[in-house]
């Protein structure tokens, strides 16, 4: 029955479900208040007089401590007379003061000067006046013959006024009391805006579950889903996307799947007609006693293209492997420092032909020994550092720069050759590109040295990018995660 209410209320459309979220917001917090409120009078009722004084406490006293002073008279001259006065006033609110018939303080608890003259003493006496914030009621003590002998004068204030710690808690409840509609208004806003965001997250967080799965190439899923609402609506839509889906990219994935197949096929068939090839053109080479020129020059030729031939087929095997989603990253134990170091001497034969100066630079804690896959990274640096060296004319410059951080080591390899095109600056990661003119060999390239380099630095959970450089020349930069030996470092 209550998964049967819970259903109900998700398939109302969002704009009423926000409308009865709104009002159950407005009438859970009356309610809640007129609570609250008869609980604070409840309290306030049984408070007064006993934790709570309230304005006029003092004041209803004055008429009986006037009444006591008028029986007393004479008597309250002496100060013997004053523990009869203290027990007839209740609390601390009231003090008092006895002076005598010419304004002078014989005793009390108000130490102030209230009268500066006999007459000014006279004319207070039987009035209440205000003096420096506090009313003040005189009492004249009259003597046997109805002269004025002196007065007893009462000071107190109208306020509320508490029975020590008690009352100051029972006023911040009340306090809190007053405040509460604004506390139930955020309370109730909290509580119910999270049901109804949760009641909009779950179809939410299934069509983000079946995204991931389509990005995935998986499309064997059911979104769970069913409401008259506008989420149930979208739902609908995208299981009826994901069908239209699974017939178009099923196919396609197929064809795909298929022309891998076939590329492998045909690298696996082609890899022993060019050993042949170059095996007996190398034969034929050698077997040339007589020296007959055209001949070497013809066989010469036809093996520099079986050998061309066959690169281009390792090439494409190795891309072909590098699609596949099962490539396991093989992490060894490589001090960068020495990895690099011997990396650009061997560049160095290459560079030293055309008169290449190669500098490599390193920043941060290369000398510590890190988790990296070397097989890939040196393919990186060998595909870029090769096109470099091979686009950087005679007597140029060559530039590897390596910054070891604390989560990345960063990578930028510039050189002084032609730079790249807009077109290359767009298209160079692409598949088969092989690049405008300024930088294209002139024996030619499949076009998938770039390709293979993008993706074995995304394999190390990286990026890679290019610019040209202010001085000229083409900047490849790049970035790899470092590897601990429980995952990377995120």
């Amino acid at each position: 029955m209550r998964k049967k209410g819970k259903r109900k209320r998700e398939s109302r459309p969002l704009v009423t479900q926000f409308r009865l979220t709104f009002t159950w917001i407005v009438i859970a917090s009356i309610m809640a208040t007129v609570i609250t409120y008869a609980f604070a009078i409840v309290l306030y009722i049984q408070a007064q007089y006993k934790s709570i004084y309230p304005a006029n406490y003092y004041e209803q006293q004055i008429p009986g401590i006037d009444a006591y002073v008028r029986e007393r008279n004479m008597a309250l001259l002496s100060q013997s007379g004053e523990e009869g006065l203290k027990n007839t006033i209740s609390g601390d609110g009231i003090l008092y003061q006895v002076v005598d018939g010419e304004g002078n303080m014989l005793y009390g608890t108000n130490q102030e000067n209230l009268f500066e003259t006999k007459e000014e003493l006279f004319n207070q006496l039987n009035t209440t006046f205000r003096h420096q914030g506090n009313y003040i009621h005189a009492v004249p003590i009259i003597d046997d013959d109805g002269k004025i002998a002196g007065a007893v004068t009462l000071s107190y204030q109208l306020k509320t006024s508490y029975a020590e710690d008690s009352g100051r808690w029972v006023v911040a409840v009340l306090i809190v009391a007053l405040l509460s509609p604004f506390l139930y208004i955020v309370g109730f806003t909290l509580l119910f805006s999270k049901i109804f965001v949760k009641n909009i997250n779950h179809p939410l967080q299934l069509l983000m579950d079946a995204s991931r799965k389509i990005k995935e190439k998986d499309l064997d899923f059911e979104i769970n889903y069913r409401s008259d609402n506008e989420l149930g609506k979208l739902c609908s839509a995208f299981s009826e996307m994901q069908d239209e889906l699974k017939k178009s990219l099923s196919a396609q994935w197929k064809m795909e799947q298929e022309r891998m197949e076939m590329v492998e096929a045909l690298t696996h068939d082609l890899k022993a007609p060019l050993s042949v090839i170059m095996g007996y053109s190398e034969a034929l080479i050698d077997a040339n006693i007589d020296g007959d020129e055209k001949l070497c020059k013809y066989l010469a030729v036809i093996k520099e293209n079986a050998e061309k031939s066959s690169a281009l087929v390792q090439q494409m095997q190795y891309t072909s492997d590098l699609e596949k989603s099962d490539t396991q990253l093989q992490l060894v134990s490589v001090r960068l420092s020495e990895f690099l170091e011997q990396k650009v001497r061997h560049y160095e034969l290459q560079a030293r032909q055309k008169k290449i100066d190669i500098e490599l630079k390193m920043q941060g804690d290369a000398q510590t020994p890190f988790l990296i896959d070397a097989d890939r990274l040196e393919r990186i640096l060998d595909n870029i550092v090769s096109n470099s060296l091979q686009h950087t004319p005679t007597g140029g410059r060559v530039s590897i720069s390596v910054k070891v951080e604390k989560e990345r080591i960063s990578y930028k390899i510039c050189d002084s050759g032609s730079g790249f095109s807009p077109k290359d600056m767009e298209k160079a990661f692409d598949k088969f590109y092989r690049g405008d003119e300024a930088r294209r060999s002139k024996d030619g390239h499949s076009g998938l040295g770039l390709y293979i380099v993008k993706q074995l630095v995304e394999q190390l959970g990286g990026s890679i990018r290019i610019d040209n450089a202010e001085s000229g020349g083409a900047c490849v930069m790049f970035w790899h995660k470092i590897f601990e030996n429980n995952g990377w470092l995120e």
